[in-house]
């Protein structure tokens, strides 16, 4: 079909442009000088000339018409109801085994493929940043950005959005994965007004569920409340009562388009929800207006009928000096404070638990053994740096840790593995975003392997089980259970006398965990 809409378009152009140049060059031939030969070599010589001039402009319109692409200027790309292809050197990424050197193919992760019971691609349930992937350009607080990729036309118009949409969908189609995320903002412009922002999300969006189709969908969506001058001081934490209501009603909208798109989960990552100092701050006063936000966001959850599951990503700070859900731990105390434990979970990325002073398997841990463990926002910082830099994870060592947090929880339905990971300043081409995507997948998939090794040998899991042996006791038993006072345990710790204390074994742990890597 394209192809017969390519030759139309090339013989229009033709028929417009050439056609007439080609007459008149014809009929001004005689005006030559060396017209006034004898009519035989006149007629070859006007002969030879109409055909390297036929020959020049075929030649010029073929380049001129091209094949279809998506032109970075004007329109194009679905504006006239052609969707294009985006990444025509690119194709569907598929798994071909460690040995292969096609940096475009997987080598460790096989969606298929089934380890401890589960399909891999349930196991991970991987989804792709919008805003990293078709947002993130490559600017920091020291430079311009370093990222134009051929489909942009420089402006942030609703048709710009519709065409960033598209090219959303054939990358997801290519990477062969079934979920993406959002911010309301990165995927539809604001406007003048909060009715013509509404106006121009529904426009967006629409077209994302005509594109989506069945089988892909959001394993999240959030609002963007960090970005616009209006949240410097925060959105559910602002001072300003009118900040306030914009935010829950920019809340309320993103989770209804959630809903609507068949999301799994909804986020609320609060960057501007802290301070800077605690000079001018009533930080009891912040922290009861953020639950009474996060309270109606779950009753209008239901009152919606919206099933999915909503999470709260902890934060140290960055863009605030301090962020009110600092970490896993913080936020699951917030959570149990306002009563409202039973309505969120978390959703834990590790570049932000390092930032916190822990591993991502700590804070991961720390969700889990509270029931609160949701989702994974999949990425890693750089340990040489203090900010929040948002790398693919690439450490196969902390993926074997992650998926061993992911195992005992049984998985991570409906939540999953978001990769909130962008690619480096200086990687500006296409195909980078393939390749990074692509790595990551593999990285997480080297991890599951590895956890897996490490539970079928159960070696690991004996060392700690051994650990912890006398508490498999009566008096063990009573402890846990809350019926030895301190009375009681007096009494034993007198007839036992001097404790003897084992080794901890710790090096030991280590072996058998690196020798699964």
């Amino acid at each position: 079909m394209i192809d017969l809409l390519y030759a139309v378009r090339f013989l229009l152009f033709l028929l417009k442009h050439y056609i007439p140049i080609l007459i008149f060059s014809y009929r001004a031939f005689d005006l030559l000088p060396f017209c006034n030969r004898a009519s035989k070599n006149r007629m070859r010589i006007r002969m030879n000339l109409l055909l390297l001039c036929c020959f020049t402009l075929v030649l010029t319109a073929v380049v001129a018409v091209g094949p279809p692409t998506c032109p970075a200027e004007g329109s194009g790309c679905g504006d006239d109801g052609w969707e294009g292809e985006f990444f025509p050197e690119i194709p569907k990424i598929k798994y071909e085994g460690p040995k292969s050197k096609n940096h475009l193919a997987f080598k460790y992760y096989n969606a298929e493929e089934v380890i401890l019971g589960k399909k891999m691609k349930d196991w991970f349930r991987f989804s792709v940043a919008f805003w990293h992937t078709f947002r993130g350009t490559g600017g920091d607080p020291f430079g311009s950005p370093t990222k134009f990729w051929p489909w942009e036309d420089g402006t942030n118009s609703v048709a710009m959005a519709k065409r960033r949409m598209r090219a959303n969908f054939e990358f997801i189609d290519k990477l062969g994965v079934e979920f993406w995320c959002f911010h309301d903002r990165d995927i539809a412009p604001e406007g003048k007004t909060l009715e013509e922002t509404n106006k121009n999300l529904d426009e967006v969006v629409a077209l994302a569920k005509e594109l989506q189709g069945s089988k892909i969908h959001p394993l999240w969506g959030t609002a963007q409340l960090f970005h616009h001058p209006r949240y410097m001081h925060g959105g559910a934490t602002s001072p300003e009562v009118r900040v306030y209501a914009y935010a829950a009603a920019q809340v309320k909208k993103a989770m209804e388009v959630t809903h609507y798109l068949g999301g799994e989960n909804y986020v609320f990552w609060g960057g501007r929800e802290g301070y800077q100092t605690l000079l001018n701050t009533d930080m009891g006063r912040e922290l009861d207006h953020m639950a009474r936000f996060l309270e109606a966001a779950a009753n209008y959850k239901k009152k919606i009928g919206f099933k999915g599951t909503l999470l709260i990503e902890p934060k140290p700070q960055e863009p605030t000096k301090h962020q009110y859900d600092w970490d896993a731990a913080t936020t699951t105390n917030f959570l149990r404070k306002y009563g409202l434990i039973d309505e969120f979970k978390l959703n834990i990325e590790c570049n932000h638990a390092t930032l916190s002073g822990h591993s991502c398997h700590h804070d991961l841990e720390t969700a889990r053994i509270n029931g609160l463990l949701g989702n994974i926002d999949a990425n890693s910082g750089d340990p040489q740096t203090g900010w929040d830099t948002d790398q693919f994870m690439t450490d196969i060592a902390e993926a074997t840790m992650v998926m061993l947090s992911v195992i005992k929880n049984g998985g991570m339905a409906p939540g999953g593995f978001n990769f909130d990971a962008k690619l480096r300043r200086e990687s500006t081409d296409v195909e980078d975003l393939f390749i990074a995507h692509v790595s990551g997948m593999d990285t997480m998939a080297r991890g599951l392997r590895n956890a897996a090794k490490l539970i079928e040998d159960g070696s690991l899991g004996e060392l700690v089980k051994k650990r912890y042996q006398s508490f498999d006791s009566e008096i063990g038993a009573k402890i846990e259970a809350g019926k030895a006072d301190f009375e009681y345990l007096e009494k034993k710790a007198i007839e036992w006398g001097e404790p003897k204390v084992p080794s901890g074994k710790q090096e030991l742990a280590e072996m058998i965990f690196q020798s699964a890597l």
